[in-house]
Parts: structure tokens; sequence; C-alpha cells
């Protein structure tokens, strides 16, 4: 039996795209994680053929086409899987911008000892005509989730939250204070998710570490000049930080504009 279990955590950017350039398998492979946990996967289950045959897929697709979606790839069978936020008031996620319950968002997992969460938050868009939505309903509904989540079993969640959380996560604060990524409603629901105990689990081993970014931007050669943002996560609750043994970003694994980040823990 493994002592410890591995899990990552993408934003893809279009799980197809990056097939075609054909670094998702073989990273897989040789960082053989036990749970990849994928978002922004702009596709339904079956349209991209895959060959890890050693993992069972887990999809919750956009109704959209090519829009938003998540993923889990497993090779621990989980106790139970539920999609979305079950119980949300479905009335309030109908923001004007599609519908975020039918976006294919969030995918959970229980096993064992803990529940996995795979989250892929909604952006504020560059308007920020999503941001009121982002801030008022999104966030807290999606926090009071893992806190009713926590009262069963410990939590890991990961996923892109597209926010960064402080200054000395995003490379250029000062210009970005009102952007999308860095408003202070973002980040205050960030602080949110801390102040109810949940654990960044790079902050807990790196507090101080300055360049390490999770994305880019396309323009001015931005990841070629590390001019980036820490928007990808994995959080735990704090029953889980004593078995917590290594966060980290791989910075060097191209294919998306994001790169993936991981955590491993031990197994009871």
């Amino acid at each position: 039996m493994p002592k410890s279990l591995k899990l990552i955590s993408c934003n893809v950017n279009g799980l197809r795209a990056v097939l075609r350039k054909g670094t998702f398998a073989p990273f897989v492979r040789e960082y053989k994680p036990d749970i990849v946990c994928l978002q922004e996967t702009k596709a339904q289950k079956g349209q991209a053929e895959i060959d890890l045959p050693e993992y069972e897929e887990v999809w919750n697709s956009a109704q959209k086409p090519g829009y938003a979606g998540t993923a889990i790839f497993t090779k621990v069978k989980p106790l139970s899987i539920t999609y979305d936020i079950p119980d949300a008031d479905e009335k309030k996620f109908r923001d004007g911008f599609g519908d975020p319950l039918r976006e294919g968002r969030v995918i959970t997992m229980e096993f064992n000892d803990y529940i996995l969460v795979n989250v892929y938050t909604p952006n504020a868009k560059r308007d920020l005509a999503r941001l009121k939505f982002r801030h008022t309903i999104w966030d807290p509904t999606f926090l009071d989730y893992l806190k009713r989540l926590e009262i069963k079993k410990p939590i890991v969640f990961c996923g892109d939250l597209n926010v960064a959380h402080r200054e000395i996560d995003i490379a250029r604060p000062k210009d970005n204070h009102k952007n999308a990524g860095f408003t202070d409603e973002e980040r205050e629901g960030a602080d949110h998710i801390v102040e109810a105990g949940f654990i960044d689990t790079f902050r807990y081993f790196y507090p101080d570490q300055k360049d390490a970014y999770t994305w880019w931007s396309a323009f001015q050669r931005a990841r070629e000049r590390n001019i980036g943002w820490r928007i990808d996560y994995f959080f735990i609750s704090p029953k889980l930080k004593k078995r917590l043994m290594s966060a980290s970003i791989h910075q060097d694994i191209m294919g998306s504009d994001h790169c993936p980040v991981e955590i491993e823990f031990s197994i009871l």
C-alpha cells in the first residue's frame, strides 16, 4: 500500500487543445498522481481521447459547448460523487451571464477519511460585470457548502479560484487593484476562506516566497518574464494539517496558460 496520496490540480484551458500539444498524458505518467483535478475542460466526456487507463474519469461539463467544465481522474475509487452545489438557490445563480449551476464548476468526491472538492470559480469578467454576483452569491454560497461538508469529514479543495489572495501572489499588485482577480471584493472572499480555518497549503510551507505564480497572460511574453498571478490553490481543513507532506507549483509544465499545482499527504 502507498504511504501517501499525491493530488494535482490544473486549469487546462481546453483539454482537447492540451492533448493536441501532447503534454498532458506524459506529465501525468511522469508525476504519477493518485488524483488529478482539472478545470476549464471545455469538453464533454468522450470528446477527448486520453490514454490513461488506470484512472477513472469523472466529468462535469457545462451545458454550453466549449465552455468551463471540470473533471477528476482518480486511481482511488470514491465512496460517492456529487456535482455542482446541491441545494443552492437557483434564482440567485441566474446572474445574466449564464447559469453557473449549469457550467460544470464543481465536483465533490467523498473518500474514507476526507472529502475532495474540485472547483472552477467564475471569473468577475474584464469589465467586472460579474463581480457583484461573485462577491455576494458565489463566494459565500461555495464557502457555506464547504463548511457543511466539513461537518462530516475534513476537506481538501482545489482549483482555479480566479483570485490572487495577497500582494505577494501577484507580480504587479499596484497595477491590478481594480482589475478582475485582484479586487478587494474577490480578495475578501479568499480572506473568508482562511478565516473559516482552511489552510492555503502552498503558503503553509512557503509563506514568504515571491514569484510563485500559476497563471500568466498570453500578452507581452508574461510567462517568459514571470509576470504572473497565483490563482490556483489547494486548501485543506485544519484536521489534515499534520498529514500534509508537501505543496508545490510546477511552473515548468507547459500546455496551458496555467500550470499544475500539487500536494502530497500521508495516508492514515
